[in-house]
């Protein structure tokens, strides 16, 4: 089969890759769409790779076209998104549900082959079914929709409170959306980015403001989710926080982060709960997050919109992809790569 080979830092080839091995338990999947996550930059351009040559790729979908002998419940044709994680299933961490925190893990795309390719094999309880009527792109997103809800269960979200986001990228925009599903009063969404907010408004949010020139609210929020990763955004969420408020990291910082004393210090005085959260799996495997997901695309609840990626690319040029994310600010959305020259087969 093709794929799109990370053979050295920055060496990214489309060329002639083996196909997976179907495993009695495995289905196999012809990819139509998956997109370039924000971790697969740093593996791809930063030496941050476990391995070489690697085929990255994690958010995926695509049409069953192989069955394992013990694989049941699959028909060929059927659409599935693909959790990406391979628990152990035997260690503690698994055995209590808490399948992100296993230490023996492996990781489709990351430490085995990625969806950047023609086809990715993967174990049944790994592919998670979805109606026609929802998009192959749709599809692709599943991963992040999950992860953003995984933030709210982590946080113990309940309806009623009022409800910041920092950060509209597309896991800010699904934490957005499930906080309006599950019964928010109201979801205030901020971020640098004028046209990111813009996006949040017609995804719901009934506020938004810009953290570099808009006055915000402290003290007012119940549950905060931070999902930019970013020290400025991780700081307001201290100051947004009410008295008892829930707040929730779920992005990732990749700098150093500083507290003044000051602002540290309302942790003590608003005795609020701050939290992590770390993929998107619950028991049983692989979790309520991903049949939700599917449910909500399914019923419309869950939207999409085009907004949702900046930029649409064949496999075949994943490299381009990749050299965009070499200037800052450039990439605002999601890359989707297909294994088509366009989007127009993944209705």
């Amino acid at each position: 089969m093709k794929a799109a080979v990370l053979r050295a830092n920055g060496d990214i080839r489309h060329e002639d890759y083996p196909k997976p091995e179907l495993k009695p338990d495995y289905v196999m999947l012809k990819i139509m769409a998956t997109g370039i996550c924000g971790s697969d930059v740093p593996r791809a351009l930063y030496g941050k790779a476990h391995n070489y040559p690697i085929v990255l790729g994690h958010e995926f979908s695509g049409e069953i076209v192989e069955i394992g002998e013990n694989a049941n419940g699959f028909e060929i044709g059927e659409r599935a998104s693909g959790a990406p994680l391979l628990p152990c299933m035997k260690c503690k961490d698994c055995q209590k549900g808490n399948y992100a925190l296993c230490k023996n893990y492996t990781f489709i795309g990351s430490r085995i082959q990625g969806s950047f390719a023609e086809f990715v094999a993967l174990p049944a309880a790994n592919a998670v079914k979805f109606d026609n009527s929802v998009s192959f792109e749709q599809g692709a997103l599943f991963e992040p929709a999950t992860v953003a809800l995984h933030g709210l269960k982590t946080n113990d979200f309940k309806g009623g409170g009022e409800t910041a986001i920092l950060g509209a990228g597309t896991i800010g925009i699904f934490t957005l959306q499930w906080a309006k599903i599950f019964g928010a009063k109201s979801v205030s969404v901020f971020d640098i980015s004028n046209e990111r907010l813009s996006l949040a408004k017609e995804f719901g949010a009934d506020n938004v403001g810009n953290l570099e020139t808009d006055e915000m609210e402290n003290g007012k929020y119940d549950y905060i989710f931070e999902t930019a990763g970013a020290a400025n955004t991780m700081q307001n969420s201290f100051a947004l926080a009410a008295n008892k408020a829930h707040i929730c990291f779920i992005g990732t910082p990749a700098k150093d982060l500083i507290f003044a004393p000051e602002l540290f210090e309302n942790m003590n005085r608003k005795e609020f709960r701050l939290t992590g959260s770390w993929m998107s799996y619950s028991a049983p495997f692989p979790g309520e997050e991903w049949l939700l997901t599917a449910h909500y695309f399914k019923t419309g609840q869950l939207k999409f919109n085009e907004r949702f990626i900046f930029k649409k690319l064949p496999i075949g040029r994943a490299a381009e992809g990749f050299e965009l994310y070499k200037t800052p600010g450039a990439v605002k959305g999601k890359i989707m790569l297909y294994n088509t020259d366009g989007g127009a087969i993944c209705r």
